[in-house]
């Protein structure tokens, strides 16, 4: 079994658990003023291992399942499973951070889902493969486009902020997953690069 396929089995089991259980939901939320009393820094993870519904761990679920396993195999060629483990609970965090510290002393504040850490995994796949093809709303589309679509929506969700969806944890997942992913390997940029002067319009 792989780390990803690990993951998603785990994020299956605590959000099914924790959709009966309120108790279990309340301890690993983000919930900032845990954090900013109570020093209970685990909640910035943590929050990824639940959701609000099933259609938001599905989603997520599916995303990660695809291009999870991917992002896996080149992780693992340069730092090992626990390489890509980092990569993945590091976008969690990483895409928590801002709603916290934003959100510090807001009691009324919460925040679930893996998406931050799913942008991370999507974004430092795109960062590889500009030209494939999303599928999005059974619409397929070229990878390059989706993001410069998805940015610009969560960019303008989020400032609107009529709904109550974490955008801004979707930024900076899909910002750390491709600033990430250029650390550990500096020429994907050469590669990015050069994928997009050759478009592929039939998403090779």
């Amino acid at each position: 079994m792989t780390i990803t396929l690990i993951i998603i089995a785990i994020t299956c089991v605590v959000s099914f658990m924790a959709f009966k259980d309120e108790r279990l939901l309340d301890r690993l939320i983000l919930w900032p003023p845990a954090i900013t009393r109570g020093k209970e820094w685990w909640r910035l993870a943590s929050c990824g291992l639940i959701h609000a519904d099933g259609p938001h761990l599905l989603f997520n679920m599916i995303t990660l399942f695809f291009f999870g396993r991917a992002m896996e195999g080149f992780y693992v060629s340069r730092g090992g499973a626990i390489g890509y483990l980092i990569f993945y609970v590091g976008a969690l965090v990483v895409s928590s951070l801002p709603s916290y510290l934003q959100h510090k002393n807001d009691s009324r504040y919460r925040s679930l889902g893996a998406s931050g850490a799913v942008s991370a995994v999507l974004f430092s796949f795109i960062l590889l493969a500009p030209w494939s093809k999303i599928i999005v709303f059974v619409l397929p589309l070229p990878a390059i486009l989706y993001a410069v679509a998805y940015v610009a929506y969560s960019i303008y969700m989020d400032r609107q902020r009529t709904d109550n969806v974490n955008h801004s944890a979707h930024l900076w997942g899909a910002a750390y997953g491709v600033f990430a992913t250029i650390l550990i390997e500096p020429d994907v940029v050469g590669h990015f690069l050069r994928q997009l002067t050759q478009p592929s319009l039939g998403f090779g």
